[in-house]
């Protein structure tokens, strides 16, 4: 049997197989009061894989965790799990027969039942034995079997999260469904937790949708990403594909602090306070943004192509970041680069933009 240590002292087993399904949004819409949350979504979560619904607060993301999960009915459009419709014109097929499984943000655990009972609870229609069996091996795997008497309240935040992980891989969904699974646990621990979860997931083999507002979790966990807006999809890929390659200002900024300028494209470049750079596909006399992120403007005490002056500098640890005075703007621009690079008490500098992290958008109207 193989076994992988977790806290230290812990082993779990390798955790079973489970038969993961698609998942796969056509053309969802969903409304509330009249107003448009999820406004034409498709998107497919493919066997296996782990996708990522990324987006701000109000984005739709956990509304389409709820219309999978079949808490919520879509207004229009289909839900297919392996190309069979499970919500649509078609029909509805209830939450607990759809091979589902869901962890909700608060992890939900039962406080009246210790941790066993918590875990087996999904497991009822199995006989007793079986399902205690079953329950045991869950907990095994997130390493916590010696806590099976113990009760939630007498569990860490992290390990709670771990019970509610075994409850939901239990009864081998097809699709584990995981709403902000993380944004309960201290920070310390989160990254451990986090790292533990996508072991197991991988072990399984399960199909997971996660819902996070943060770009570095996504990053972390996905196979791919999904970036919603306004109950819109903006885009679809890696972590590569969206950090390397946005396809708007919103993804821009939403994936690293940026610098934004406006500007006019002439001649095929754009005039921006850090200098000129090429707008590629644009038309001459077309309004554009250009974003810069913070980590490629990088500053030097003499040799740089642009003067600036510092007005503030915060130490974070591994890198700081400045404000800077630049000719052309009445807006500071940032920067954020490796700490101790500049003596203290400088004041002027000059700045070089690595082109690399210069992105030329079409000025887009505000989103309604």
């Amino acid at each position: 049997m193989n076994s992988v240590a977790i806290d230290g002292a812990d082993a779990r087993r390798t955790a079973g197989v489970t038969f993961a399904a698609s998942l796969r949004f056509e053309d969802i819409r969903h409304g509330y009061h009249g107003r448009e949350t999820i406004r034409g979504v498709s998107l497919t979560a493919k066997a296996g894989e782990v996708l990522c619904l990324l987006g701000p607060s109000g984005s739709g993301k956990t509304t389409l965790l709820r219309i999978a999960a079949g808490i919520e009915v879509q207004s229009s459009g289909r839900l297919l799990m392996n190309d069979r419709e499970v919500a649509g014109p078609s029909g509805f097929i209830p939450p607990e027969k759809r091979g589902i499984g869901l962890m909700f943000q608060d992890f939900a655990l039962f406080p009246h039942m210790n941790v066993l009972d918590n875990v087996r609870f999904g497991l009822t229609a199995l006989p007793p034995k079986e399902a205690v069996s079953g329950a045991m091996a869950a907990l095994e795997r997130v390493g916590l079997a010696h806590y099976a008497d113990k009760y939630p309240h007498a569990l860490s935040g992290g390990e709670q999260q771990r019970v509610a992980l075994a409850r939901a891989l239990a009864p081998r969904p097809g699709v584990l469904l995981m709403d902000e699974p993380f944004s309960g646990l201290d920070s310390r621990l989160k990254d451990t937790i986090r790292a533990d979860t996508l072991a197991i997931l991988r072990e399984t083999r399960a199909t997971a949708v996660v819902v996070t507002h943060d770009a570095e979790e996504a990053m972390r966990m996905a196979d791919r990403i999904a970036l919603l807006r306004d109950g819109r999809l903006v885009q679809v890929g890696t972590s590569d594909d969206l950090y390397r390659r946005p396809k708007d200002l919103f993804t821009a900024a939403f994936f690293s602090e940026i610098n934004e300028f406006s500007g006019v494209v002439r001649d095929g470049c754009v005039e921006t306070p850090l200098g000129t750079t090429s707008a590629p596909g644009m038309k001459d006399g077309q309004s554009v943004s250009v974003a810069v992120r913070l980590s490629g403007v990088g500053l030097r005490e003499e040799g740089g192509a642009i003067p600036a002056r510092i007005l503030s500098r915060r130490f974070l640890g591994v890198v700081e970041l400045l404000e800077l005075a630049v000719p052309g703007t009445e807006r500071p621009v940032r920067s954020r680069i490796r700490a101790d690079i500049l003596p203290q008490g400088l004041r002027d500098v000059t700045v070089t933009v690595n082109p690399q992290d210069i992105f030329v958008f079409e000025k887009q109207a505000e989103t309604p």
